[in-house]
């Protein structure tokens, strides 16, 4: 968790790093509603659920059967795709990933599959985590620092660093 923190503090610290956390959506929350998403809906109702279902019984299952190899390509790809919903207006919302891939409806489709690429990728090393330390807990704070982590430097940045 620290070392997630401190690499995103280095990124705030950095003008150019500044214009990933330029996010729509954190610009409009409030202390409290940033707090609850970045402790309570983040933790409980994006990463105990995510971390259970792909890491806990999808990759237990499939290892069993299938390997650990296939175990961690399987869920890391589900993992991904998982994401295409939440990651279609990404290139509207957040001024860095509309830069790269457009912020129009044309910028959708690359974004969505870079959004499920990245994603797979953190699915592997989210499931090489799961195998290490033979828990659920490791990945489950991995993936929460980044989440709940990057949600409040977003919000952070909305008003202390960006115009807007």
């Amino acid at each position: 968790m620290a070392i997630v923190l401190l690499v995103l503090l280095v990124l705030l610290a950095v003008p150019a790093g500044r214009e990933a956390f330029r996010d729509g959506r954190a610009a409009d929350l409030s202390l409290g509603r940033m707090l609850s998403g970045a402790l309570v809906r983040v933790p409980f109702g994006t990463v105990l659920l995510e971390e259970t279902a792909f890491r806990g019984v999808l990759w237990a299952m499939i290892r069993r059967r299938h390997g650990t190899a296939w175990a961690t390509s399987v869920s890391s790809l589900l993992f991904g795709v998982w994401h295409l919903m939440p990651s279609r207006g990404i290139n509207r919302s957040n001024a860095a990933v509309g830069s790269v891939f457009g912020d129009g409806q044309a910028g959708v489709a690359p974004t969505v599959a870079a959004a499920i690429v990245a994603t797979a990728v953190a699915g592997v090393v989210l499931c090489e985590l799961r195998r290490r330390s033979g828990s659920l807990l490791a990945p489950m704070t991995l993936h929460w620092a980044v989440n709940g982590f990057g949600y409040a430097c977003a919000w952070g940045a909305a008003r202390w660093w960006l115009d807007g």
